[in-house]
């Protein structure tokens, strides 16, 4: 069935049989409706929450299957309930659609990058309302989602919000739009500017100092793993948002996955020793949430076919996923709206 926005986004190749109207949702494969199985989608405009996946990862700098985490993330709700015992909220009240995937091209990742744009920018304009969260895919995906955001909102201001072990500002010249390169894309796209962007994460040695000198001229706000932790990470990332928020109409989110250290996340290539532990990553996207200005996000860089058996990294994927969507229902309770 083509919805309004084929063709930029295609049905996925996976899809749950969702329960008839008279069964009660419990869990996440039974809430989260696709657009393409939907009698009547220009009636999932008015939807809390819109899913796009992205699979692409062949613009990853190293070897990467993060284009497998879209279908594995739908393959994931199974083991998840909507109901979010530390927060007392369900999120089954949320209307949640799953708008299907990005097509990518085998070879030509410019081609994948503007449909990425192009599909970026549908949704923004139909899903007016919507929190929208990008299912990656490699980090360089983030650059694209927010420059089609930019098209169709160009009045304005985006501001975003980095979880990261890296600065991402690789120049564009050395091996084109790469998961190494988003922010840098933005800034010298004048999509966003260098002093709207707060990453959170950073440590050890996986910069070079060139890329902070870079920072540093752009105005980039970046706050190292380590003085997060001195100030407490939640802190941290209400500092950011209270200081994004007085600049900027609209904060963009990204968590790439590598931020967590790496005994947390085998599933992430590029995962490290000292990165955050898996709580505080939660505790900060459920902070970041709560934010009535953030009304976007991604997940990237997790790669399935690197997961153990057990995908210990998918399911904390998937978990970053419905903890963003406690911060939302936690914002709205506190009378709040998108």
């Amino acid at each position: 069935m083509k919805s309004f926005l084929y063709p930029k986004v295609i049905p996925p190749s996976f899809t749950w049989v969702r329960p008839d109207d008279s069964t009660a949702v419990t869990k996440m494969h039974e809430w989260i409706q696709p657009i393409f199985t939907a009698s009547e989608p220009e009636l999932d405009k008015d939807a809390d929450v819109v899913v796009i996946g992205i699979p692409l990862s062949r613009s990853s700098i190293s070897a990467s299957g993060a284009s497998e985490f879209p279908d594995t993330f739908r393959r994931a709700w199974k083991g998840f309930t909507t109901y979010n015992l530390d927060e007392d909220v369900d999120l089954s009240v949320l209307k949640a659609v799953d708008a299907g995937d990005v097509p990518m091209h085998v070879t030509d990742i410019q081609r994948c990058h503007d449909n990425i744009v192009e599909a970026s920018e549908l949704i923004h304009k139909e899903f007016t309302r919507s929190i929208v969260c990008a299912v990656g895919g490699d980090h360089s995906i983030t650059a694209m989602m927010v420059k089609g955001m930019h098209r169709a909102k160009p009045e304005e201001r985006i501001g975003i919000l980095q979880f990261d072990t890296h600065f991402d500002l690789r120049d564009l010249t050395d091996n084109g739009p790469s998961n190494g390169t988003p922010m840098r894309n933005l800034i010298e796209s004048g999509v966003v500017n260098g002093s709207d962007m707060y990453n959170i994460g950073l440590h050890g040695f996986f910069n070079t100092k060139d890329l902070k000198d870079y920072a540093d001229e752009q105005g980039v706000n970046y706050i190292t793993l380590g003085r997060a932790r001195k100030q407490g990470i939640a802190e941290t990332v209400r500092h950011s948002l209270q200081a994004l928020a007085e600049k900027v109409d609209t904060i963009y989110v990204t968590v790439d996955m590598d931020v967590l250290d790496i005994a947390f996340a085998p599933g992430v290539p590029a995962s490290t020793p000292g990165g955050m532990t898996t709580s505080e990553l939660l505790e900060s996207v459920q902070v970041a949430a709560m934010h009535p200005k953030v009304k976007a996000m991604d997940i990237v860089c997790l790669d399935p076919q690197k997961d153990t058996h057990v995908q210990p990294t998918v399911k904390l994927g998937t978990h970053v996923f419905l903890t963003l969507l406690t911060g939302v229902m936690l914002r709205r309770g506190s009378g709040t709206q998108n």
